[in-house]
């Protein structure tokens, strides 16, 4: 797992929030605070009044039932929805609303609950899209492949080979992402967020219809993710057993509101979750 960080900081590409070390990681200040979000659709309040931070480098999850409110609180944070009420402050700049380009020009990477891949085009081209906001040359040029729009294009695939090798997805690389397993499908999904170079990444049910290895190798890269690049994760997950093993905090949501925020032991202890979510035989 070491060999990305390595080759990625040798080449001057240093993912943002990297702490520089394997295994040095520290939570820092917050990063991310979401205050009094509210969201309705006519007369359907999808949000109501919630509130809740993250910090740099943490794994904050988001859990709750179905219905509850977990996506449509990451499509405010990534600007595909706008609250109808709140603000979002990010390294220290507040909004009531940021587009989606904004929002990952200022370092917020998204995959979402349905996967969005180019199911025809190879394994590699989908990760190299999501180098194209990092892509200084213009179109004319990138078509002609001269210049230094080519040496441009060199360094992002060189940059794009190192998180396939991270993802251990070498062998499918000019695969059609199409004919690939839906885990190595996830994977890749996974890896078109990383080439932004996220200093948040936001990940929506990464998990959802995997068996429990593939659940295992999920949860591998995201701590690797997490821990040797020292990228901030917000999570949506249905598993409790992995949001309990590696988040350090969790918030709650039912019904749009917010009904717990913790540790994880903390909420496995909370009688409201334990009504809302986990079932009173937990």
């Amino acid at each position: 797992m070491n060999d990305f960080s390595s080759q990625t900081i040798a080449a001057g590409a240093e993912p943002a929030g990297a702490t520089g070390e394997s295994g040095s990681r520290k939570i820092g200040d917050v990063i991310l605070e979401v205050k009094n979000i509210s969201l309705r659709f006519g007369g359907v309040r999808a949000l109501t009044d919630i509130s809740f931070d993250v910090r740099e480098h943490e794994i904050r999850s988001i859990i709750g039932p179905n219905g509850a409110g977990k996506s449509s609180m990451l499509n405010c944070i990534n600007g595909v929805y706008t609250p109808t009420e709140g603000t979002i402050t990010f390294r220290g700049r507040t909004f009531s609303h940021m587009n989606s380009r904004q929002v990952a020009e200022m370092g917020v990477a998204r995959t979402f609950q349905n996967l969005a891949l180019f199911k025809g085009m190879s394994v590699l081209d989908n990760i190299m899209s999501g180098r194209n906001l990092k892509i200084k040359s213009n179109l004319f040029l990138q078509a002609l492949r001269i210049g230094p729009a080519q040496a441009e294009e060199i360094r992002h695939r060189e940059f794009v080979e190192h998180i396939i090798d991270f993802l251990e997805i070498q062998a499918h690389r000019k695969t059609p992402v199409g004919q690939l397993p839906y885990g190595l499908q996830k994977r890749v999904d996974l890896g078109r967020a990383l080439a932004m170079q996220p200093q948040v990444l936001l990940l929506d049910e990464p998990m959802a219809g995997m068996n429990v290895e593939e659940k295992q190798d999920m949860s591998r890269f995201i701590l690797d993710v997490n821990d040797e690049f020292g990228t901030t994760i917000v999570l949506i997950e249905h598993d409790m057993g992995v949001v309990m093993d590696i988040s350090d905090r969790v918030v709650v949501l039912d019904y749009g509101r917010k009904i717990g925020d913790g540790a994880p032991e903390d909420v496995r202890a909370n009688e409201d979750v334990i009504r809302a979510y986990l079932g009173a035989g937990h």
